[in-house]
């Protein structure tokens, strides 16, 4: 599934797709359970697409993060977001060891691992999405790129001779365009 349907909502746990949209809000649907229920405009959603986890260099995606615990982990879960922050700080030292150790709190690196775990146990993460959606958009770019504007053809102003049939006529009352005038009822100023 790819990252960008995927979900973050504030004030809720878990992790939620987009199904929907409305006129002042989205609809998503949680990974979890399946139920669907509004989200308003004020509510603070976030892609995971859009996480980085900040390094002590620059930001990394969080895809890549759960790309080194995928890696690190063999697909499988990992350890429990509950665990004490010792075991999920080393958890991060080893799939991110450059990351900003006064940025990047224990609370946030529990959330990419609970996160992390409802991906894996609900089938939704797939490293390799990624390449499918780069490919998806590279050809998407070369089909824009490569296809033809269509040409544009310069017409001829029509010029009538004098007493010629195709002379342009003009519009009868002294050229002014009115709006017909609606069925019933009168008009203002009469």
């Amino acid at each position: 599934m790819a990252q960008e349907q995927i979900l973050s909502v504030s004030g809720k746990s878990g992790l939620f797709k987009l199904v929907g949209q409305m006129k002042n809000g989205i609809i998503v649907e949680s990974i979890v359970d399946g139920k669907r229920f509004p989200v308003h405009g004020s509510a603070k959603v976030s892609a995971l697409e859009e996480i980085s986890i900040y390094t002590d260099t620059d930001e990394v995606p969080l895809r890549e993060v759960f790309k080194a615990i995928h890696k690190k982990e063999s697909g499988k879960q990992t350890i429990n977001h509950k665990e004490s922050d010792a075991k999920i700080k080393s958890l991060f030292e080893e799939v991110l060891p450059e990351y900003d150790r006064e940025r990047v709190y224990a609370s946030d690196m529990a959330k990419v691992v609970r996160w992390y775990n409802l991906l894996i146990e609900h089938d939704a993460f797939d490293p390799n999405d990624e390449v499918a959606a780069e490919d998806a958009a590279v050809d998407e770019t070369e089909k824009k790129e490569t296809k033809a504007a269509p040409k544009k053809t310069a017409k001829k102003p029509a010029v009538a001779k004098a007493g010629s049939k195709s002379a342009p006529k003009k519009p009868s009352g002294g050229g002014k365009i009115t709006a017909p005038r609606k069925a019933g009822g009168t008009q203002r100023g009469s």
